[in-house]
């Protein structure tokens, strides 16, 4: 461990997972509390086409996936409640893996490319990379802050929101949009069908652990900041993808957190039935 920072590939990693840690953390925290997770995971594999399209026309994967997320997250926002249908978002994945499939079909020397996109290659992120994703995260959390007041109140009490004018639409589509960034940026980190294990595996414990709404969104940020670093560190020892290390502590983390939630909820009971 004391040469893990030796190596240049080694801190870009580490900075790039902090980057889109506590990108990832903040929006999901909100994600999964507007109950939009399904909906988010859709962004993730629309961007799977966007990726192999543009691999296939000479343009970088990550413009493509980002420019394709981007399109659905508005999608996703103007159709609003019809957009969370388990069966329309279902059709929408199963078509975006078939395009995929069908742009590698057309383009094999893309396959390669391709697995990093599917499944997420930290380790191969240079320095200019992270500096895009700290850019990007920068303009993220800037328009969540600009925008968490109204996205609280039109996830918490959306018939009230609306009685006070606050355009839930918009709200929801702007807040699809930061959703679409997010994903572009964590699938550099776990890909497109991992995606899930960054986004959300740290908010649903945050919301189990904490009751405010700034202590969740720190301890998500937190966790999925920490979840990463203890990724790539057991990675390097291992020689395991860092993706599956992350899927397994966020897994572990939520897991441990139920447990944690129940024996509190039993201590609660029976210092009020004392």
């Amino acid at each position: 461990m004391s040469t893990i920072f030796d190596y240049e590939f080694m801190r870009n990693a580490f900075y790039a997972c902090t980057v889109v840690g506590i990108v990832a953390g903040a929006v999901g925290y909100f994600l999964v509390l507007r109950g939009q997770t399904f909906a988010g995971h859709a962004l993730a594999h629309v961007g799977f086409p966007g990726a192999t399209g543009a691999g296939l026309v000479g343009l970088s994967p990550f413009f493509g996936l980002t420019v394709f997320t981007v399109i659905a997250g508005i999608g996703i926002g103007l159709l609003g409640e019809r957009a969370h249908r388990d069966v329309a978002i279902g059709i929408v994945l199963t078509l975006s893996l078939g395009l995929g499939l069908l742009f590698l079909h057309f383009y094999t020397a893309f396959a390669s490319q391709a697995t990093n996109v599917l499944f997420g290659n930290v380790l191969g992120i240079n320095l200019r990379t992270v500096i895009v994703l700290a850019v990007l995260a920068v303009a993220i959390l800037v328009a969540l802050v600009l925008i968490a007041r109204p996205l609280l109140f039109a996830s918490l009490q959306p018939e009230l929101a609306e009685a006070r004018g606050v355009p839930i639409n918009l709200v929801s589509t702007l807040f699809m949009v930061l959703v679409a960034f997010t994903t572009s940026e964590a699938v550099q980190i776990v890909g497109v069908l991992l995606v899930f294990a960054l986004m959300v595996a740290p908010a649903a414990t945050a919301l189990r652990l904490t009751q405010g709404v700034l202590a969740g969104l720190a301890v998500s940020m937190v966790l999925a900041v920490t979840i990463a670093w203890i990724s790539l560190s057991l990675a390097y020892l291992t020689d395991w993808p860092t993706s599956f290390w992350i899927t397994a502590l966020g897994t572990s983390a939520y897991l441990v957190s139920g447990i944690a939630q129940r024996s509190m909820a039993r201590r609660q009971a029976a210092d009020g039935r004392s």
